[in-house]
Order: structure tokens, then sequence, then C-alpha cells
């Protein structure tokens, strides 16, 4: 029963909606429409006709735009109200009217019927009085009657079923519409945009210099979507003028200006782009000589160019120009490196036609590039005249290739290449140039030659420039490993730089023990007079004659040979102690390693290590002046028991002081020398071992540096340490005069007594044979006894004073330096607090 009311309520409603219509035309004061008048019965019969007919109107089925398209007509009318009104029943419309399935077929309806009522003349209607210009077919026959209507001109034809003559009709009002919104053809305009993508101007199209697009002239009329369409087609022109532009302009800087290899291949791959661009427009061309055909006409050939299949044709081409022009505004300024890196950035695209476009335009661009690579990693050239390579070289002292001699230019650097892989790039290249001046090797040609067979083929096979990156690395990484093995098998058995590294540890670093102690002993009395008095030519003869007393004598003599006496510069008051110093002649290639710098280092740590040794040296002196051997006691026998207790005493007080300063010493000696000089030798060698290339040990040899002079307390974190070190070294010397002091002293009483012993003995001897007996015995003996009693006295007070001033003294000094140890930030040095403090004797000076 539902399904029988839905099918005639339609009915209805059409047949309410012709009464309703129908009765909004009658005159005034006449009576009301009979539904069963035969005038109400055609009109009806009429309306059924159109909404059962199976033809459409030629718009998109879209209601929403049908309702867009009418409220637009309505605003631009000064209809806004209704605008405003039809809009608010449209939205009531789709909402409440949810089962209506051609919402758009209605608002077409109503529009038609709307437009027809405001432009159709009163006396051209037919019986129906308000519908629009048809085409009605008779009751008695089939054959279709035109009413005339000349002055209906923007209205839309709506044609009955009769196929014999509809699709003409339609045709020819299309035709008319065409040629009176039209002044120029289509097939002139085809022929002008074809012009102006070639970047020429037509008869109607021209090109505005001021806004830089192609425009219409303003003398012919055309339609809005011819004029647009037109518009957007002569974008390809304007690009097209853009990319020949630069072109051109680059073509005349090459006589003038230095554009670059990368520049020559991006221009190169713009006109191989280019030419297939002039093949399209050819062909183009050739089909736009073809009549367009009408749409009643059957094509005789498919071959004709109208402006929408040049659309379709140029959709493509216009993606590619877009892309070029892009470019071209982008690598205006640009060049070599960075050129190819910019145009690397627009490759990342998702439109797989776009990415293979940007490929084959990069493959050509980045060739320079890659040939560039490809004679620096295997045969050491840097052919840059135009400075567009990421790798710049300077000319340098034979000394400093290695390190100032190349680097890379970051804003040369294309994006497609990491940051490792141009290192691995700089230094191969770098290795080869090392061993060319530096080394005057020529077995790098043979390890070239070797990569370049093996990656030969691999090239061939894969390819080798942009888009293949293993290619690359491959060719870097065979390149780098053998050419940087066979820099390293150079240095160390050509030029034995472990050898050299020993000697400096050796002799620079003090390690040869009998060397070291027989140069200090033949050296000790030239170097105690003052700086300025010294023959370095005298001290340079002593240095031989300790080589040729010591082990040292049997090392190479190319290395004994490097091994020079250096006098520092000084100032009034120094002593020779003060500016003596070895140094250690490194010639190329070893002075990459051994720089001004490092040796300066070196020097460094030689000046703290030989005033440690002096130290040792002093307190060794020392002991042979205190040892009990060299100081009898039997000549103070006749002095009085006060001196003599003020004697062992002094004596006592400086061998407590002496083993308190050679505790220290000892330890702070063992610690240097074998805590840090051993073990970062230690692990120097292992380093070195291990090491790939000659950045890596460089990089070995300077922690090795970085690790002695940290733990030695030469750092920056260790300046008060060392400070407070020096002056216990300078109070151990003063404390080594002292006891020299104390010993001449002593000697010079044991010589006063035993003179005086010896007088005594003659005079009782002449007494004895004169018989003198008004003489006083021993009177003179006596008076020279007390003598010395009082002379020994006061020495023996003055020097007990001076040692309690050093003692006192060193002992706050030590104490303050150990009291730093515990918060030095390197470990070592808090083993070397243990090491001085093992039995926490001065645990209370920390706490």
């Amino acid at each position: 029963m539902d399904d029988e009311e839905e099918q005639q309520k339609l009915p209805d409603l059409v047949k309410a909606l012709v009464h309703h219509l129908l009765s909004q035309n009658l005159p005034p004061n006449s009576p009301p429409l009979n539904p069963n008048s035969s005038h109400f019965r055609n009109s009806l019969r009429y309306a059924h006709r159109i909404l059962s007919s199976h033809l459409t109107p030629s718009i998109t089925p879209d209601a929403a735009a049908v309702a867009e398209s009418i409220k637009r007509r309505l605003a631009t009318e000064g209809r806004s109200s209704e605008a405003l009104s039809f809009a608010d029943l449209y939205t009531k419309f789709v909402s409440k009217a949810a089962d209506v399935d051609n919402k758009w077929a209605l608002l077409h309806l109503f529009n038609i019927i709307s437009q027809d009522r405001k432009t159709a003349v009163k006396s051209q209607l037919d019986a129906s009085g308000f519908l629009p210009n048809l085409t009605i077919s008779d009751n008695n026959n089939n054959v279709p009657r035109r009413i005339e209507n000349k002055g209906w001109s923007d209205g839309v034809v709506v044609l009955a079923k009769d196929p014999d003559n509809r699709r003409d009709i339609a045709f020819r009002e299309y035709v008319k519409l065409v040629k009176e919104e039209n002044d120029v053809t289509e097939e002139a305009m085809v022929t002008d945009v074809l012009y102006a993508c070639q970047g020429v101007d037509g008869k109607y199209v021209k090109y505005d210099n001021e806004n830089r697009c192609y425009v219409l002239l303003d003398s012919i009329r055309v339609s809005r979507g011819t004029a647009g369409m037109v518009h957007r087609l002569c974008e390809l022109g304007v690009l097209f003028k853009k990319v020949v532009g630069y072109i051109e302009q680059s073509l005349g800087r090459f006589q003038t200006e230095d554009v670059g290899t990368v520049g020559q291949a991006f221009c190169s791959a713009l006109q191989n782009e280019l030419s297939d661009y002039y093949k399209l427009l050819a062909v183009l061309e050739a089909h736009s000589s073809n009549p367009i055909p009408l749409m009643s006409e059957s094509a005789s050939s498919v071959n004709y160019l109208s402006l929408r299949r040049l659309a379709v044709w140029l959709a493509e081409p216009m993606v590619k120009m877009k892309l070029m022009a892009d470019l071209v505004e982008k690598c205006r300024v640009l060049r070599g490196g960075a050129m190819a890196g910019a145009i690397h950035l627009h490759a990342r695209h998702g439109d797989p036609m776009v990415h293979e476009f940007m490929k084959r335009l990069l493959q050509r661009v980045c060739s320079p590039l890659f040939e560039m690579v490809k004679r620096w990693v295997l045969e050491g050239e840097l052919e840059d005249i135009f400075t567009e390579f990421f790798i710049v070289g300077q000319p340098v002292k034979a000394e400093s290739l290695w390190r100032e001699g190349y680097r890379l230019h970051d804003a040369m650097l294309p994006s497609f290449i990491s940051a490792s892989l141009a290192q691995r790039i700089l230094r191969t290249g770098k290795s080869i140039n090392f061993l060319r001046v530096c080394c005057e090797d020529r077995g790098w040609a043979q390890a070239a030659t070797e990569v370049a067979i093996d990656t030969g083929a691999a090239a061939r096979r894969g390819g080798f420039g942009y888009g293949e990156t293993d290619t690359l690395e491959s060719l870097v990484d065979e390149a780098s490993k053998r050419i940087d093995k066979h820099l390293l098998d150079v240095i160390y058995e050509r030029y034995k730089f472990k050898e050299h590294c020993l000697a400096i540890k050796r002799y620079l670093l003090l390690g040869q023990g009998d060397f070291v102690q027989y140069l200090m002993d033949i050296v000790g009395p030239e170097l105690s007079g003052p700086a300025n008095t010294i023959s370095s030519f005298k001290v340079a003869g002593l240095l031989e004659t300790a080589i040729r007393a010591s082990n040292a004598q049997y090392d190479d003599p190319d290395i004994l040979d490097r091994l020079r006496v250096k006098m520092m510069p000084h100032e009034s008051g120094d002593r020779g102690w003060d500016v003596f110093s070895l140094e250690y002649d490194a010639r190329v290639p070893l002075d990459t390693v051994f720089t001004e710098s490092v040796m300066a280092r070196y020097l460094r740590i030689f000046n703290f290590l030989w005033k440690l040794k002096r130290v040792e040296h002093a307190l060794i002196g020392a002991w042979k002046t205190l040892k009990p051997n060299c100081i009898t006691s039997n000549s103070f026998i006749r002095l009085q028991s006060s001196v003599k207790m003020q004697l062992v005493s002094a004596l006592r007080r400086c061998k407590v002081l002496w083993v308190e300063i050679n505790h220290f010493i000892s330890n702070l000696q063992y610690y240097i020398m074998f805590e840090v000089l051993e073990i970062s030798w230690s692990n120097f060698l292992s380093e070195m071992e291990v090491a790939k290339d000659l950045d890596d040990l460089l990089a070995a040899h300077e922690k090795y540096m970085d690790s002695i002079v940290e733990k030695s307390l030469l750092g920056e974190l260790s300046q008060s340490l060392y400070k407070s070190l020096v002056v216990i070294f300078d109070l151990i010397l003063r404390f080594r005069s002292h006891a020299d002091i104390l010993y001449e002293g002593i000697h010079e009483l044991q010589a006063k007594i035993t003179e005086s012993s010896l007088s005594s003995r003659d005079q009782q001897k002449t007494r004895k044979k004169s018989k003198d007996k008004s003489l006083d015995e021993g009177s003179w003996i006596a008076d020279g006894r007390k003598a010395l009693t009082q002379r020994a006295g006061e020495f023996l007070r003055k020097m007990e004073q001076d040692l309690d001033a050093i003692t006192k003294e060193y002992t706050s000094l030590q104490e303050d330096f150990i009291s730093q140890l515990p918060v030095q930030q390197h470990v070592d040095l808090k083993f070397l607090f243990f090491r001085l403090d093992f039995n926490d004797f001065y645990r209370r000076v920390v706490s």
C-alpha cells in the first residue's frame, strides 16, 4: 500500500505544480482555472513529456554547483536579498528532501523556467504560456514543430525525441553562440599559443614586458573560458623564455667570466631537455594545420589540435618547464658543488615522472664533479680552475702539507655526499700528495691502479655518477684503504717512525738512565755558572762525550745525529741549569707529526723532567756529603760535650730532612717515569698498531702527548700544583747548598783542630828541652781550644737555625702540595697521593 501511495504522490505533485504556474499567469478578475479544461490537460501532458525525456542538459550533475550558480547570478543582477532567500530555501530543501535523488535536476529546471519567464515575450509563447522555446510534437503526427523565438538567445534548447534533427539543431545553436562570443577562431588561438610556447609573439597574443606574461590584445573579443585557457597555456612560454634567457646569458658569460664546468653541464642538460620540447612543438604545429571539426561532423582524422587538446599535450612539458625555471632561478648565483646540491634538493619528489626527470638532469650536471672526485682519489690531482670542487688546496711548506695544504669547502659540498664520505675523499687525495711531495714515493701509483681496475668493472655495471652512491663509496673506500696502508708502511719502514718516537722518549723524556746520569755528572759543573758564560759548543762536546760513555753509542747514527743541545733565551741572573735543554731534529716527513708546536711541548716536558733529575742528582750529592765515612767525629773529642751534641743534632736534622725529601722525590720520580711515561708509551704503541691512516697516527700521538702533559702536572688544571712543585725543587736545591756549607764548615773545624793538636805537641817538646818552669803549661792550648769551641758552637748554632727554617718551609710546602692531590680531576694524581701518603702520615693535612 505504501508503494502505491508513493507512485501516486509524484503525478499529484506535478499536477499541482502546473496548476500553480498556470494560475499565476491568468488575467486579473478571471475565473479560477478548471483542471478539466483542454488548456490544463495539454500543459500537464507537455510537462510529463519533458520530465520523461532522456535528454539531459550539458551541466555537471552537482546540486551544490547549480545552487551556487543561481546565487551568483542573483548577486550579479543586484538581487542580493533574493540570493540570501534562495540560499536559505536551498538549505531547508537539502535537509528535508533526503529521498529526492536528482536535486540538481529540479534546481536546473527551476532556473530555466525563471530565466524564460523573464525574457520571453507573451505573444510568442505557446499554449503553455510560460515554458521556454520548445519543439512540441503534434498529437496527430510525429513531425516536430519549432516555435520561432527571435528575442530569446540565452535559454536552453530542449529537443524532442525525434532522432532526425535534434543534434543538428543543438550543434547549430552552439556554433552560433560561439561565433557571437569570439572574434577569433580557435585555430588562430592555437597557432598563437604555439608561437608563445616558443617565446615568439603571435597575431593576437603578445608578451607584456612590464608584467612578464603573455596577454591577449584588447581589440579582440573572446569568451572568458577561452581567455583563461590561453593565459594558462601561455605560461609555458613565459617559463620557456626564462630558461632560454638563462642559457643565453650563461653562454655569454663563458667568454668573459668563469661559469664553471658544472654550470656548463647544467646548461647542456637544459638544452638537451629543450631539444625534446622543440620536437614536441614541431609535432603540435603539424597537427594545428588540420581544421577543427564541428561536433556534428564526424572527424576524418584525429590529428587536429584544439585548445583543450593542446592543454593535454602540454601538461607534462609544463611540469618539466616549471622545474627547469625554478632551477634556473635558484642556480643563478650558484656554482660547482653548491649548484649540484641545490638541484639535488628538487629531486626529492614523490612523482615518478619528476624524479626520473631530475635524475636524468643531475646525471649530466654532476658528471664534472664525479670526474674530479675520481681523479682526486686515484691520482691526487686537483684541477679545479673555477673553484667549484668541495676540496681546495693552498701552497704551504712540506711540513704543513698534511694539516694545512688541503681542506673541505663546506659551501661547495653537495648534499648527496655525506660529511664522512667527504672526509674520506679528502684524506685519500691528501695521502697521495703527501706520498708524492713529502715522502718522495711513487709506490702509491700501483695501489691506485689496482683500485681503478677493481672498481672499473663495478662502475661499468652500475655506472659512476649521480644516484650511484654505492659505487662512489666503494671506489673511495678501496682507494683509501690501499693508499693509507701504503702510506703507513712508508712511514714505519722507510722513515722508521717508531724508532724516532722511541729515541725522543729515551733522550728528550730522559728514559735512557745511564746516559742521563753521566750527562748530568759532566755538565753539572759547567751549568752551575751564569748562563751568559756558558759555551754551547763546549756543552755540545760534553753531550757527545756522554753518548760515547753510555749505551746510547749503540743507537742508529742517524738518530744520534738528530740529538742536539739547545740553549734557551736567558735573562740576567739565570744559571746554566735554567737554559740548558736537548732538542731532536725531526725532518720531512716526520715533521708532519713532530711539528714545532709538538716539539715545544716535548721541550716543556724535558725542562720539567730535567729539573726533577737535577733535584735527584742534588740529593745524591748531599747523601755522599753526609754519609758517615765522610765525617769523622774523632777530631771533636777534645771539644766540649755541648759542641759535640750540637754537631750530632745538626747532622741528625740534616739526615732526617734528607730522608723526608728523598721519599717525596723518589715517589714523584717513580710516578713520572713509570706510571706516566711508560704507561702512556705502552698505550701509544697499542694505538699505533691499530692506526689505519695518518690521521689516526696523528690522533694517537696527540693523545700520547696529552696524557703525559696532564699526568705530569703540566696541564692547565694542574698549574697550581706545578708552581708548588717548582718552589719545592728550589727549596731542595737550597737544602743541598746548606748541606754543603755544613760539610765545609765541619771540614774546616776538623782542619783547625788537627792543626791545633800538632801545635800543642810541638810546644810540649820545646818546653821539655828548655825546661822553662816559668811558662804556664797548657795556657796557649787552652786558649786555642776555647776559641775553636766557641767558633764551632756559633757555626753549628747558625746551621741548626737555617735547617729549622728550611724544614719548616719544606713541611709547609709539602703539606700544601699533598693537600691539593685528592681534589685533582685526573685519577692518576690521586694515586700519587696514595703513594706519597701510604702510611697515612699526611692524612691530617687532607682532613
